[in-house]
């Protein structure tokens, strides 16, 4: 789903992509999404939002900010990646994983929740690469 809109002030233009999962966490009736938030042509923020109760970061950033490892699927190709831990309600993405999940056929995300390891899976097929594109300012990624 895609949601466009032009402040009244400053008539930046907004946009934001929602990706929802195929699937549902355990403890939860609402499905894990992934936002994708730009403005002016450009991406400004990248989160993943699992719905469910997630486990406490496990790791530091750089700057000491709370982080969570996940481990990610892109097609054929895992990496493990620190997103930063946001409140316990969703984790910001990095701006590589957001181009590689575009390009994506398959794209899974295994979050830590209190009942262990969980995976949300996507199918990115749905997001309108040329919308996504022309809005962010973002092109595919290979993993």
């Amino acid at each position: 789903m895609e949601f466009d809109s032009q402040d009244k002030m400053t008539l930046a233009k907004t946009a934001r992509f929602e990706l929802p999962a195929d699937n549902s966490l355990p403890g939860s009736d609402t499905s894990p999404k992934i936002l994708i938030f730009c403005t002016d042509g450009k991406m400004t923020l990248s989160d993943f939002r699992p719905n469910a109760q997630i486990a406490p970061p496990n790791r530091p950033g750089f700057w000491g900010q709370p982080q969570m490892e996940v481990l990610v699927r892109v097609d054929e190709s895992h990496s493990n990646h620190g997103w930063n831990w946001v409140n316990g309600h969703f984790l910001s993405m990095d701006k590589g994983t957001t181009r590689e999940l575009i390009g994506a056929k398959i794209f899974k995300i295994e979050v830590a929740t209190p009942e262990g390891p969980q995976i949300a899976e996507f199918s990115p097929a749905g997001l309108n690469l040329d919308r996504v594109s022309k809005a962010c300012g973002l092109s595919p990624k290979k993993p």
